[in-house]
């Protein structure tokens, strides 16, 4: 297939060129609140119920096995989610999506808060992970359209760090609403900030966008499948082995930790410590990406995963875990934004929802994906070997991106085939 008329055209370090009119000196400050706030509301929601939908599960009468599929629903609404979401995106616009999405996510939470079995949790827990989808697309489109390529890293790193920020306060938050009223008030705190990032984007006027440019016609998710094949099967396996290292790394602490015989506090230090770390360098490594190019950040935060993965096994304690984790988190900081920062310099001007969304899929597909492989590795080769495979999939990862994120400077043929 051609390329679409009028798709911006590739760079050398894999991004795309602004389109004419956009202006050379935009800053990212006149869309601070409506960019990042609902970000952080929805990492609020999503942190106050997180610790809580297990416990409410096994309330219910649910057994272990139960309760951890429930929480595994959201994840799964999410993954299913990923090519709706861009149907809903293309005929709406972003703005009317993420308005969406808050209202959905709102009224699953509540309906959670007041799940009388957990058949109902679990339709709850779907519509979160539905939601979730709809809003992580829609923000990530809007971002790839009005932020020009040279800010581009840095606004979808801020996005991604913003989400980080709010899944960081939102337990603290939670916590503090559990204490004054219960266990399920938790869900009243994430369906309070779900409602308030719709409502951010329902008076944000400058979320609209015209609507009559080419990113708003009909192409179907088949077309642009089909027509961007290639960067699905070549970067996109990268994007896989990416996120099934990322959500591999919040299975493997807790386990390890368990392994070395340390308390549930401790476990929890190890794991704020990491968290702040992680927070505190989703900025710095976006100007890197914007400046040097992608594979500047991208490389390196597996590299640093895939290290530390491997160290975990050789940890004998608090302080040792603690260096392991602390470096999992610098990893992974340096690493917020990086899939979406790829995805949105190879999605086309033309069917951009649907390209997103396939992306999302993919790494969707990696997220549930890598403890589903940590589990079975730790079943038949054990933990420390389950470990150890993960960090060297994290290797892999880095050499994946090494080879197929182009060289700043250095064209390649679009994504795109004839």
């Amino acid at each position: 297939m051609a390329e679409h008329a009028g798709e911006a055209q590739p760079t050398g370090d894999g991004s795309v060129l602004d389109r004419p009119g956009r202006p050379p000196d935009f800053s990212l400050r006149p869309i601070l609140i409506p960019a990042f706030a609902p970000a952080v509301l929805f990492g609020i929601a999503e942190g106050a119920v997180l610790p809580v939908v297990a416990l409410t599960a096994r309330q219910l009468g649910g057994s272990l096995a139960l309760a951890s599929l429930i929480v595994a629903l959201i994840g799964i609404g999410s993954l299913v989610s990923n090519i709706p979401s861009a149907l809903i995106t293309t005929r709406y616009g972003e703005r009317t999506a993420i308005i969406i999405a808050g209202t959905v996510s709102a009224a699953a939470l509540l309906l959670a808060m007041f799940a009388p079995d957990n058949l109902v949790l679990g339709l709850a827990m779907l519509l979160v992970g539905f939601a979730n989808a709809v809003f992580s697309l829609a923000r990530m489109s809007y971002l790839t359209e009005v932020v020009p390529v040279h800010l581009r890293a840095r606004a979808l790193s801020t996005l991604g760090g913003s989400a980080r920020v709010g899944i960081f306060a939102g337990p603290f938050i939670g916590a503090a609403a559990i204490q004054l009223a219960g266990t399920r008030a938790a869900y009243a705190v994430g369906a309070a900030a779900a409602a308030t990032a719709g409502l951010v984007a329902v008076f944000a006027r400058d979320l609209i966008l015209t609507g009559d440019g080419p990113e708003h016609s009909s192409v179907s998710v088949g077309m642009v499948l089909r027509s961007h094949r290639r960067v699905f099967l070549t970067l996109g396996i990268g994007v896989i082995l990416v996120a099934a290292v990322r959500a591999s790394r919040q299975v493997v602490l807790p386990l390890w930790s368990e392994h070395l015989g340390l308390s549930p506090a401790a476990t929890s230090v190890i794991y704020g410590l990491a968290g702040a770390v992680d927070m505190a360098t989703f900025y710095p490594a976006g100007r890197v990406m914007d400046r040097r190019g992608r594979r500047w950040v991208a490389v390196p935060s597996m590299l640093t995963m895939g290290c530390a993965l491997v160290l975990v096994p050789l940890t004998a304690g608090f302080g040792t875990l603690l260096l392991a984790a602390l470096l999992l988190g610098f990893g992974n900081g340096i690493g917020s934004g990086m899939i979406m920062t790829l995805g949105a310099d190879h999605a086309p001007a033309v069917g951009r929802p649907s390209f997103l969304g396939i992306w999302r899929l993919l790494s969707d597909t990696g997220s549930c994906g890598g403890p589903v492989l940590l589990s079975a590795l730790a079943g038949t080769v054990g933990l420390a070997a389950a470990v150890v495979g993960n960090g060297l999939l994290g290797l892999l990862a880095a050499g994946v991106l090494w080879h197929w994120i182009p060289v700043r400077g250095r064209r390649r043929p679009p994504a795109t085939e004839a």
